[in-house]
């Protein structure tokens, strides 16, 4: 018998075929189905590697309660990943998350402690930190922003995956910037594959923007992990725009996905339309969409 974390990775890569209509010919675009892990996110990997390590190090141990700061997703995968395993997980999350996510959080058992929303995930970076100096024997600080076994998770599982996935055709690989890790660690692997592979980091247009989980990098606390060598190219998506391919993509494709996997496929479009025949583009679908059904983006549904 198996624990649920023997289901994380291995997601499929779903070839978007009707958003991608209009592009040229000979430009396919895929999207890593990461919405399908047991936790619901591509933070199921990180948050797993992280636990892992912390329990080999000896550094998390059954006295101890996990203690990080999150927009959502890696909490969450943290909560499940701690309720299977039997350790307390503790979240510092920014006080305007959505209600799906705290009551997620709520389900699997874990404390939130909710954060100045207007200070973002940088606001629950510092209550964590805080908390961490104030008792550091009650508390494991697993740091995603900055524990490098976040990146590690995608550089041994996704980019591997990936790589395997397209028959090693994969010429582009673009996914948006949160703590980032999928990204570093993702574009990290496959130009070990294929030193010739572009890799695109997307953000969000503007510091206030409704990309739950980005970072507008310029105006933010750059996270330790962030290597900001790996990136060929760098983009920006307008919030408005993400909504929109949220929309076309359950509406065309079936997939009900949250909104920052819906600002990645609509920059991979965007990049799909500048690229020559033989050029294959993958990025990320994030989470899945139940997240935010009461969140604006569904307001006119």
């Amino acid at each position: 018998m198996e624990c649920i974390t023997a289901t994380i990775g291995n997601t499929p890569l779903l070839h978007l075929r009707r958003v991608s209509a209009e592009l040229p010919e000979g430009v396919e675009v895929f999207a890593k189905a990461e919405y399908m892990n047991p936790g619901g996110s591509v933070k199921d990997r990180a948050a797993w590697a992280m636990i892992q390590e912390g329990i080999a190090s000896g550094k998390l141990t059954p006295d101890k309660t996990l203690l990080d700061a999150t927009s959502g997703n890696t909490g969450i995968a943290y909560a499940m990943i701690g309720a299977a395993l039997g350790y307390k997980v503790t979240l510092c999350l920014p006080a305007n998350a959505s209600l799906e996510r705290k009551r997620i959080l709520r389900a699997y058992g874990a404390e939130i402690i909710e954060t100045d929303p207007l200070a973002a995930t940088d606001g629950a970076q510092l209550k964590a930190q805080e908390l961490v100096a104030e008792s550091p024997e009650r508390y494991f600080y697993p740091d995603q922003y900055n524990n490098d076994a976040n990146r590690l998770a995608h550089y041994n599982s996704t980019g591997p995956e990936l790589w395997l996935q397209t028959d090693q055709r994969i010429t582009h690989f673009i996914a948006g910037i949160g703590t980032t890790g999928t990204f570093v660690g993702t574009s990290q692997r496959l130009k070990e594959f294929n030193p010739a592979i572009r890799a695109i980091a997307m953000h969000p247009d503007s510091p206030m923007h409704g990309l739950e989980g980005m970072k507008h990098l310029d105006t933010a606390m750059v996270p330790g992990i962030y290597d900001p060598s790996v990136a060929d190219e760098h983009v920006e998506v307008a919030t408005d725009d993400a909504y929109a391919m949220t929309r076309r993509l359950a509406r065309e494709e079936g997939i009900f996905v949250g909104v920052t996997a819906g600002a990645n496929v609509h920059a991979a479009l965007r990049l799909g339309k500048t690229l020559p025949a033989g050029s294959l583009v993958v990025t990320v679908l994030c989470d899945a969409g139940y997240r935010y059904l009461g969140d604006q983006l569904w307001e006119s549904v």
